[in-house]
C-alpha cells in the first residue's frame, strides 16, 4: 500500500530525499552501494537489482547467512548480478543519490515493504534483512525471476533468509 507523500509515516522527505533515520547503518551501507553499483553498470536509476547487488556487496552477519545457507559466494552471485545487469550502452558518469527521483518505481515499493515489515517486527529502523525479504517476496520480482531460472524459488529464498534473520537475533526460526 503507498504511503501518501509528506506522511510523517513514509521513508521520504517532502522533497524526495529517504529519511535515512528509517534504516539501520548496514542497510544504509548497502543501499549507498546500490548506487555505486548502479553507476557501474551504466544506468541511470538504481533498479531492484542494484539493491540487490549492494546487499551482496557489503553484507551484514544475517545476509552471509543466507548466503551460507543457500551454499552460494556472494561475491560470485554479485559479480554474476553486475554482469547480468551491465548495459554496454548507457550512463557512464549517472549523477544519483539517495532521493525518489532516482529510484525505481519498484525500488520506491520495496523501501516502503521493507519499511512495514519492520514496523511489523517492531523495530523503528530497515534492516538490510528487510530489504532482502520484501526484495524476494515482492511480485514480478526480477531477482528471485533469475533464481527461478536455475531452479530456485522465490519461496525457498525467503525461508532461507527468514531463518537468516532469526539466527541472527538469537531467535528460533518459526
Amino acid at each position: 500500500m503507498a504511503t501518501p507523500e509528506g506522511s510523517v509515516d513514509d521513508i521520504f522527505l517532502p522533497g524526495g530525499r529517504l529519511r535515512l533515520d528509517c534504516f539501520s547503518d548496514d542497510a544504509l551501507r548497502a543501499l549507498r552501494e546500490s548506487l555505486r553499483l548502479a553507476r557501474d553498470t551504466r544506468w541511470d536509476s538504481v533498479r531492484s537489482p542494484h539493491v540487490f547487488m549492494g546487499l551482496l556487496a557489503v553484507p551484514d552477519a544475517s545476509v552471509r547467512n543466507w548466503g551460507e545457507r543457500l551454499q552460494a559466494d556472494l561475491s560470485k552471485l554479485l559479480s554474476q548480478f553486475q554482469e547480468l545487469f551491465h548495459q554496454e550502452q548507457g550512463e557512464e558518469e549517472a549523477v544519483l543519490v539517495l532521493n525518489r527521483e532516482f529510484l525505481s518505481d519498484n525500488v520506491i515499493r520495496l523501501l516502503r515493504d521493507a519499511y512495514s515489515r519492520a514496523v511489523d517486527h517492531q523495530r523503528c529502523k530497515i534492516t538490510p534483512m528487510d530489504l532482502l525479504i520484501s526484495l524476494l517476496t515482492a511480485s514480478n520480482s526480477i531477482v528471485a525471476d533469475c533464481f527461478e531460472r536455475i531452479g530456485v524459488t522465490a519461496a525457498k529464498l525467503t525461508e532461507l533468509a527468514v531463518m537468516a534473520e532469526h539466527t541472527g537475533r538469537g531467535e528460533r526460526p518459526v
